[in-house]
This record gives C-alpha cells, sequence and structure tokens, in this order.
C-alpha cells in the first residue's frame, strides 16, 4: 500500500537513517477509500525519500524482483499520486537492485502516460477485473486507448486472468467457491486480447486444481509467443461487435486475432491492404493448432458469439 502505517505515525515511529520520524511525514487526509491502514506520505517533505528510501533497501536486501504499489495508480476519491510515485521512483533507482515497479488501482489515465512510462514498468488500465462479459467487452475499447503506450518497460496492465478455481473465499458478489463464469469462447478471446496487447499475464486461481483445458490455455506456446515477441501491437478495426488486432513476429509472421463480441455467430473479414501486407500467407489457426490455407487478398471467418479466431500467417 502507498504511505505507512497509521499506527508507525501516531507513534512517531523513527525513520532509518535520518532526523524525521513517521509522523513528520505522515499525511492524515491521504487515506486510501477501500483500506484504510494507511495514511499517505507528503512528497514534498524531504523525511518521505528517507523513509521510502529505507523501505527499498529493504526490499533489495530481500531479493525483491516486483513491486506492485497499491493507491498510486488511480483514485477514487484523491486523483494518481504523481508526486509520491517520484519519490518512490527515486527510491527504487537508488537501492541497488533493478525491480519491476507495478501501479495500482486502475484505471490510469492517458493523459498522464507519459508519467506512468517515466516511472514505472506497469500500471492498470482498469478497475478491478472479474469473470463478466460486460467487463471483458470493455476491456477492447480500453486496450485500443492505451496500445500505442506498449513497449520495452512500459506496459498497461489489463489485470489478472480470471481462470480456473478463483472463487475460493471470494468476496466479490459475495463469498462464493466457484470456477472462472467465463465460457471457454470467451475465456479465449481474453487471451487472445491480453497476448496480442502484450497485457502482463497474471493467473488468479488455486493452481493445484487447474483443469487440463485451462492449463493448455495458459501455456499454448505459439499464443505466448506473440505476448513475449510480438511487435507493433494493433486494433485494425475499432468500434462495433466485430474487432480485429493484429501484431508482428521476430520472424516476419502476422498475428491476427479476429473478435466477435455479438451474441450471434458472425462472419469476419480482415483483408491484406487492412494488415498492411501483401502477397501469398499461409493461416494457422492457434487455438486449434491446425492450417487454414492460404491467405491472399482476404480472409473471412465464421466466428462463435463472444469468440476468437486467433491465427498466425506466414509467408508461402
Amino acid at each position: 500500500m502507498r504511505g505507512l502505517p497509521r499506527q508507525a505515525a501516531h507513534q512517531a515511529t523513527a525513520i532509518e537513517n535520518s532526523p524525521w520520524t513517521a509522523r513528520d511525514i505522515a499525511h492524515p487526509n491521504s487515506i486510501c477509500p477501500w483500506n484504510t491502514d494507511m495514511y499517505g506520505t507528503d512528497p514534498e517533505h524531504p523525511g518521505t525519500q528517507d523513509y521510502y528510501d529505507s523501505l527499498f533497501r529493504l526490499y533489495a536486501k530481500w531479493g525483491v524482483d516486483f513491486v506492485k504499489i497499491d493507491d498510486l495508480a488511480a483514485s477514487r476519491l484523491y486523483g494518481p499520486h504523481i508526486g509520491e510515485l517520484k519519490v518512490i521512483r527515486t527510491a527504487l533507482g537508488r537501492c541497488g537492485r533493478p525491480m519491476v515497479l507495478s501501479l495500482s488501482p486502475g484505471p490510469a489515465s492517458v493523459e498522464l502516460a507519459h508519467s506512468y512510462r517515466e516511472l514505472a514498468n506497469m500500471w492498470r488500465i482498469t478497475d478491478d477485473f472479474w469473470d463478466r462479459w460486460d467487463l471483458l467487452k470493455d476491456m477492447f475499447d480500453r486496450c485500443e486507448r492505451w496500445y500505442s503506450w506498449v513497449g520495452p518497460e512500459s506496459w498497461p496492465d489489463c489485470d489478472m486472468l480470471p481462470l480456473g478455481h478463483i472463487g475460493i473465499r471470494s468476496s466479490e458478489d459475495g463469498a462464493s467457491n466457484r470456477e472462472s463464469r467465463f465460457t471457454r469462447e470467451e475465456q479465449q478471446t481474453m487471451m487472445s486480447l491480453w497476448a496480442l496487447f502484450r497485457s502482463p499475464l497474471m493467473l488468479g486461481c488455486e493452481l493445484r486444481d487447474l483443469d487440463p483445458w485451462t492449463l493448455a490455455l495458459v501455456t499454448n506456446k505459439e499464443v505466448l509467443a506473440i505476448n513475449q515477441k510480438g511487435a507493433n501491437p494493433r486494433p485494425v478495426t475499432i468500434g462495433g461487435i466485430h474487432r480485429v488486432w493484429c501484431s508482428v513476429s521476430p520472424e516476419g509472421s502476422h498475428s491476427v486475432g479476429l473478435f466477435n463480441l455479438g451474441d450471434e455467430v458472425q462472419q469476419i473479414t480482415v483483408t491484406c491492404e487492412q494488415l498492411g501486407i501483401s502477397g501469398s500467407w499461409q493461416v494457422q489457426d492457434l487455438w486449434q493448432s491446425k492450417a487454414l490455407g492460404a491467405f491472399d487478398l482476404s480472409f473471412t471467418a465464421l466466428v462463435p458469439p463472444h469468440g476468437t479466431l486467433l491465427v498466425e500467417l506466414a509467408p508461402a
């Protein structure tokens, strides 16, 4: 959580290697609305830098590689805390160990994208993402707003993948012990979009209960390669119930997703002109692991409701 424990502020706990105490740097009016354990800190106070420096020195000593900080990227009450984020970035740079810095919650503001990219590695572009079709459908619009910011050390984050046995003691929609509510078509749609957009892939479930179908979904080597190695991810079409995304592999093949956001089977077509390519291409269905033939000027497929066709186009 952003800030420091309220108890430390109330007790004026000393800050390591600093003349200041936790009480000196606490911002009592800056409290996370969903977890009230912490006070924010005053980014203008020199003791705040001392505090975060000490915190990240401790993380470096522990061998930490990844730090996710909540109540920082966006806030329902106070907005993003860019001043505190700058102090954190300075502390991370001084700690002597490289760490990935992930910001939460969302939705992060596109207007602040320069600051997020400069100061962090990942930032949530959505509020908590759960296994509901309306949230997945909305994610296409979010990715269309953020795709130009995807790149090395710059990863807009679509949030975790709600797959498998995700409701053990869930507080979302009431306590329930349940599997993901996404249909198999919706799960493939989610994995395809996350892969093409190059969202960080985090799996939130009980791994010991992972069924073979879901395990195959999250370990598909060709799909993971799109996420890890794809370049220039972009939407080919924007808006409507037909969405098409593509990216390019280091070998020059094109990964293309045809998405049906409607409630009926749809015929979706993508053309060479839309993809910016020419010539003849072989089409490989990545989820079914089967060849679909040659692609010259245009490619058409029937896509089930809420489903996707994810293909690789390789020069013929």
